[in-house]
């Protein structure tokens, strides 16, 4: 690892089995697996947001949750500053949890109805023993709250989830992140259930909290769009693999591959190279427990050749910074 490498991910794969039938098992040679994360590798520095972006089913919040070994990976390393986590025991894994934490995607759901705020953001300090004293661990549930963005902390301490507006719950959400200083959070669509006027403001609260604390990001989204705004860098991700990755203007402004140039194509970009119609998407995800030989991209690919459907491309640079893996990109 690199000295500004905060974390390390290197031919991470997450495979599962899938169980058939008695009948149907007689006539196949072992199960089926679903290759939901199928060979991914990156790196993200301190203080970085590297956003995931890429239609449903493409593996990025698997990704994210097997990093933080909440999603058990099948393969590959995932390196957090100069440890691989594949190898933490039980102790060794809370410690890491303290320093990664989640923030997941619906605030109506994540956080338990039956707990109240100061239930919700202290249990991280209960469980985790920071500290036994109660005067404390209420000056740390109130810093957290206030760090996420809610005025008068003390005032919220007994309401419940239900009492709460969709912003609120997600900064409480926010806050029970915060309350161990965390090095690293992955964000799995941090604000794809809120209304457009308050996923601004948390859009904005992450980037401030990754200034003040040095906060690093791994960003799930579906929209290429915020992760332009939000991203240091951005990865395509298309059924398991990063297909392409660079800085935002190198995605959305000059994009190299057939299915980034997809995604952006209804983005209106300014001073964008021209994309025409034919990239616009057709068709449907592959089914990932049969996923097509060579570039898994070839049957929606307006492009395709021969060689794209017998040889699988790599991530290779073609530009400085934006590497891509098609062998057409151009």
């Amino acid at each position: 690892m690199r000295m500004t490498d905060l974390l390390r991910v290197s031919d991470l794969k997450v495979h599962f089995a899938v169980r058939e039938g008695l009948i149907k098992s007689l006539f196949t040679n072992g199960p089926k697996l679903i290759r939901a994360v199928d060979g991914v590798s990156f790196s993200i520095n301190r203080g970085e947001i590297l956003c995931l972006a890429g239609e449903s089913g493409s593996g990025k919040t698997t990704t994210g949750k097997s990093i933080l070994r909440l999603v058990e990976p099948t393969d590959g390393e995932v390196n957090f500053m100069g440890e691989e986590i594949r190898s933490f025991k039980a102790s060794r894994l809370r410690r890491f949890r303290q320093d990664a934490q989640i923030i997941l995607q619906d605030p109506f759901e994540s956080l338990n109805p039956r707990q109240t705020v100061y239930s919700i953001v202290s249990e991280p300090i209960r469980v985790n023993k920071v500290t036994s004293n109660v005067k404390e661990e209420g000056e740390i549930v109130e810093r957290a709250l206030i760090d996420a963005g809610l005025d008068s902390p003390r005032n919220l301490f007994h309401r419940y989830p239900h009492e709460l507006s969709g912003g609120q719950r997600q900064r409480v959400a926010i806050a029970s992140t915060l309350v161990l200083n965390p090095r690293f959070v992955v964000a799995d669509e941090p604000v794809s259930m809120l209304d457009l006027s308050i996923s601004a403001g948390i859009i904005q609260l992450m980037i401030d909290l990754r200034d003040k604390k040095d906060l690093s990001y791994l960003f799930i989204t579906h929209d290429l769009s915020l992760a332009w705004i939000v991203a240091d860098r951005i990865g395509v991700m298309y059924l398991g693999k990063i297909v392409e990755l660079g800085s935002p203007d190198n995605i959305i402004k000059s994009p190299l591959h057939p299915y980034t140039k997809a995604l952006v194509s209804v983005i209106p970009v300014p001073k964008r190279k021209v994309i025409n119609a034919e990239n616009l998407l057709h068709g449907e995800v592959p089914d990932p427990m049969n996923i097509p030989a060579g570039c898994r991209f070839h049957p929606r690919c307006p492009i395709a050749d021969t060689i794209c459907k017998e040889e699988e491309p790599a991530l290779i640079e073609a530009n400085k910074g934006q590497l891509v893996a098609c062998h057409k990109a151009s």
